[in-house]
């Protein structure tokens, strides 16, 4: 299958993109990576060259490894990037990535465990997603009442399938689901209605924090671009294939095939024993990350990564007598 692979990002949160697609190359992909961004390059990109076969302006690409591109893309949207999304993807393509029989977003704050070769035979069996932290929401949960009476008043039907809610951090889907991603745009178009346009979200950089009466837990859209995902998933009439909680490990058992660190600090950020100290252990994901960044893209000094490695074998030790 010609899959293709894209992500998101701006300021440090490079440091995922070179963890995440160290990780996808580890697993077996091999092809393109797009990775939308603001802001300037880091100083490990500086390998990359202007790319203007891409048609896309300012492209850059890196060859990481044999057989793995990665492509830099300059963004000129004011959409905070957690609701550009599905734009993203449709307008790749649209675009550079036309010849795609399949497509993968990922949050650059995820690392991919498992082979790749899964990632192909799931998106054959509907719109892949995995479900959040936050799931279930039962058919009459007050979000999920909120969604249909405003779609509706927009002329939007949405229908309840089932109670898992999915993170908006990962999608997969194959080119006959196209749709799907068409339905999200406008879903979320919609929803800009409400939260006062899509350069507001839930997190406080990037763009405009939403207003402390549009972040409450029972907020229509408090998580802007995931509550659009779900309303997405019930105002379309095609198939999606959802993975449980463990497939992101938000919880134990069943599939573990991508990590995804949520919250502060991230993978890149943490400091293992000050946390061991106070009882919090390195999770899954920041172990995974740490691996991942060895290579082929080089983001972080050899001694650096050596040292987290073993900072996080003295955490847990620490763990063993002392955890919350």
């Amino acid at each position: 299958m010609n899959a293709t692979v894209c992500t998101l990002f701006e300021s440090h949160y490079h440091y995922g993109v070179a963890g995440l697609t160290n990780s996808l190359y580890h697993q077996g992909y091999r092809g393109q990576v797009f990775a939308g961004h603001r802001g300037s390059l880091p100083s490990w990109t500086s390998s990359a060259k202007d790319n203007a076969t891409l048609g896309w302006p300012g492209a850059k690409t890196m060859e990481v490894a044999e057989g793995l591109q990665l492509h830099f893309l300059p963004l000129d949207t004011d959409y905070h990037l957690t609701n550009y999304k599905p734009d993203f993807m449709l307008r790749l393509w649209s675009g550079v990535a036309k010849d795609a029989e399949s497509m993968f977003y990922f949050d650059p704050d995820i690392v991919v465990t498992a082979p790749w070769s899964f990632f192909e035979e799931w998106v054959g069996c509907g719109v892949a997603l995995c479900e959040d932290v936050n799931s279930p929401l039962s058919a009459n949960h007050p979000r999920r009442v909120a969604w249909r009476r405003y779609f509706g008043s927009m002329g939007i039907k949405l229908a309840f399938r089932e109670a898992i809610y999915a993170n908006g951090g990962f999608v997969g889907a194959s080119l006959a689901n196209r749709s799907f991603l068409e339905q999200w745009v406008k879903i979320q178009e919609a929803m800009a209605v409400e939260i006062g346009g899509l350069g507001r979200s839930a997190f406080a950089t990037g763009g405009v924090q939403l207003s402390q009466k549009l972040l409450g837990d029972l907020a229509c859209f408090s998580r802007t671009d995931q509550d659009a995902l779900n309303a997405t998933v019930e105002s379309w009439d095609g198939v999606c294939s959802h993975l449980g909680k463990p497939a992101m490990d938000f919880d134990r058992g069943g599939l573990n095939i991508l990590p995804h660190a949520l919250g502060s600090p991230k993978p890149w950020q943490i400091k293992p024993i000050r946390s061991a100290l106070k009882g919090i252990q390195p999770r899954n994901v920041d172990r995974e990350f740490w691996y991942a960044v060895s290579g082929p893209l080089i983001s972080q000094g050899s001694g650096k990564i050596r040292m987290k490695k073993i900072e996080m074998l003295i955490a847990k030790m620490i763990g063993r007598f002392y955890a919350k």
